[in-house]
């Protein structure tokens, strides 16, 4: 039985991908389609250290999909059906606090989310109806980046505003980096030797965006 999971994370001009193999915490290929739009659109894509670039120019994400697909398939990296393919999404504002099977109802509450994240959302969505179109078959899953703070108490998520703000338009803290901030609590504990549900992190995500999250007991607060 096959196991490997196709991994996206669209952003607003690129196409980031790894197709992994989790039961034996392999990396088989990964790489990235950007430029998407321009005549320097190009993919580039990595297997075993070995670093290749392919022009794709004027490719979109349906293109720079078939691409990445048919770079999979001449390595025989898909002689077998996927697993499931992963989307990471940004934003899941209060309607999600899990990773979540991607199905008509879902896709709908993600995109009613995209006025929270204008510049990721509707990214992520055209890259889960992509992979819908060239998956059909395979399940869908969506991870989001504010479901690991979904447990924040309202003190920490309030802001000092009218609390109408909040109840009409949704203003309020979400949290993001998530599956950043709990991958890295968790690798501490482990590291430290340490229990994860009992003990008290801080942790960063440092990059292009950056965010502090404190994790008490397994749950950001």
């Amino acid at each position: 039985m096959n196991n490997r999971i196709l991994v996206i994370n669209c952003g607003s001009s690129s196409l980031k991908f790894a197709l992994m193999e989790p039961k034996h915490g392999r990396n088989l290929i990964n790489g990235i389609a950007e430029r998407l739009g321009t005549a320097e659109a190009q993919l580039v894509w990595r297997r075993e250290g070995d670093k290749n670039i392919q022009p794709i120019p004027q490719a979109k994400y349906k293109e720079a999909m078939q691409a990445i697909i048919d770079v999979m398939s001449a390595q025989e990296l898909l002689a077998e059906p996927l697993a499931a393919v992963g989307h990471r999404v940004v934003h899941g504002g209060e309607a999600f606090t899990a990773s979540t099977i991607i199905q008509a109802d879902v896709l709908a509450a993600i995109e009613a989310c995209n006025h929270l994240a204008p510049l990721h959302n509707p990214a992520n969505v055209i890259g889960i109806r992509t992979a819908m179109a060239l998956f059909p078959n395979v399940p869908q899953v969506a991870v989001f980046d504010t479901a690991f703070h979904q447990t924040l108490p309202p003190h920490a998520y309030l802001y000092p505003v009218p609390y109408d703000l909040y109840l009409e338009q949704g203003v309020r803290r979400y949290g993001f980096h998530g599956t950043s901030h709990r991958y890295v609590t968790e690798q501490a504990a482990e590291r430290l030797q340490r229990p994860y549900h009992s003990s008290r992190f801080l942790s960063a995500h440092l990059g292009n965006g950056c965010s502090a999250a404190a994790v008490a007991n397994g749950q950001s607060v």
